[in-house]
């Protein structure tokens, strides 16, 4: 990977990791968007977050093929609000429940703390599992990445090439 782009694909995995919520974009039974939230965390390159089964987003959740995540920067912390690093994905979403998934639950005690998660394991929230399919990371102005989890690649694209 050339030095430019391997230092694009640092500052990608360092957002990934630093930031703690993502925004989730689905459809209602209507067909209409919706937009929610949810803290996250990421286990062999999946994302799974811990939704309450009366939250709108669980059932768009279960009744969507896809639905796209964007984990963005913070504002406070952006040069230029119009250019604010982030990264999209579409995934494919997967209600996994609660059951043999203490490895899921480490990994949100040490992201979100042991309280918080011992006080939501005690209600009525369950696990999704977001597979990423296809992503994008933008760095900024002119500075767009495609993602392809499934097969690994970082590729940088050419504006010069974007159609209109």
């Amino acid at each position: 990977m050339e030095k430019q782009l391997e230092l694009q694909f640092e500052n990608f995995e360092r957002l990934q990791s630093q930031c703690k919520t993502l925004m989730i974009s689905s459809m209602d039974d209507k067909g209409e968007p919706h937009v929610s939230y949810s803290p996250f965390i990421i286990h062999e390159g999946e994302f799974y977050i811990f939704i309450s089964k009366i939250a709108a987003h669980f059932q768009y959740l279960e009744n969507n093929k896809h639905v796209s995540i964007m984990i963005i920067a913070d504002e406070a912390t952006s040069p230029i609000l119009f250019a604010r690093e982030r990264i999209r994905y579409k995934c494919t979403p997967e209600f996994v429940g609660n059951v043999d998934k203490e490895h899921i639950f480490e990994k949100f005690v040490e992201n979100h703390g042991e309280q918080m998660i011992k006080v939501l394991r005690g209600i009525d929230l369950s696990l999704f599992k977001l597979t990423p399919i296809e992503g994008r990371y933008i760095a900024g102005f002119g500075q767009a990445f495609d993602i392809n989890p499934i097969e690994g690649t970082f590729i940088q694209i050419d504006p010069s090439k974007m159609n209109h």
